[in-house]
């Protein structure tokens, strides 16, 4: 028993490695020249060429233009999909209306569909609304997320009647009731879901390129692909445009993670 501290520490340590290692040796081959990238063994400090993989980048795809229209996309598609969850897990929790059961069992009938069934219809959609190759027909399809939903509905099932039925008593209007009651209370499952939702839109890659035709348009993961080349592929741009991609999930995290602290100490000081 004597030794299960150090062996602990141990395990401990090679679990951090394992997953820290990838994600350092990421950064640092970002920094290195192309022809250095797979040396052995791997180099694990930083180079000497990441202005230089910078500007190739920035030359190669517009970097500054790419990461802004990723920006766009991904932060409406959260906004949209947030307040969209929101709303109807709300309704399905706290309504009692004809057919609800019904909506619902048809509203997860839908997670089991494969992504890649719904691309053709979409696609069609958004050419009879003439938003093939705009911001909208990458933002639209992502506003509805049945897990979102269904998660917003679940929280929202244990929140006693009786506390909205005091505020409406009170006068309070059912967006007022939203606004004031539910959302403060939910505020740690509301941060997990944007932090899920910005996830899946900032990552996309086969939606966006399908609907955006013209390099301009083109969001990160899209514009990545296009660096490898049918003969040779700079590796060194390539991990920097993979670097550069974590770092707003992991920026976002850092800012969501005291709203799950919050939520666990909630849970913990509950009597």
């Amino acid at each position: 028993m004597k030794f299960r501290g150090p062996l602990l520490t141990v395990l401990l340590a090679g679990a951090f490695g394992l997953c820290v290692g990838p994600f350092w040796w990421l950064a640092m081959a970002a920094t290195q020249d192309d022809k250095d990238v797979f040396s052995w063994p791997p180099k694990l400090l930083p180079g000497s060429h990441l202005m230089e993989n910078l500007q190739g980048l920035q030359e190669s795809i517009g970097l500054t233009r790419v990461l802004v229209n990723t920006l766009v996309v991904a932060g409406l598609q959260t906004v949209g999909a947030v307040v969209v969850s929101v709303l109807a897990g709300y309704a399905f929790a706290k309504f009692d209306f004809r057919g609800r059961n019904l909506f619902f069992v048809l509203l997860l009938s839908t997670l089991v569909i494969p992504d890649a069934v719904m691309l053709i219809p979409i696609f069609q959609m958004m050419m009879d609304l003439g938003l093939i190759d705009s911001y909208e027909s990458v933002v639209l399809p992502g506003l509805v997320t049945p897990f979102g939903i269904f998660l917003m509905r679940q929280a929202l099932r244990s929140m006693p009647d009786e506390l909205l039925d005091a505020a409406r008593v009170d006068g309070a209007g059912e967006l007022r009731v939203l606004w004031r009651i539910v959302i403060p209370v939910n505020r740690p499952i509301i941060a997990a879901l944007a932090l899920f939702v910005f996830l899946g839109g900032w990552n996309q890659f086969v939606w966006p390129l399908i609907a955006l035709r013209s390099p301009e348009m083109y969001t990160l993961p899209v514009a990545t692909a296009t660096l490898q080349g049918l003969s040779t592929t700079d590796y060194a741009q390539v991990l920097l445009a993979g670097a550069i991609a974590a770092i707003p999930v992991m920026a976002l995290f850092l800012v969501l993670q005291r709203q799950f602290i919050s939520g666990l100490l909630a849970g913990a000081t509950k009597e």
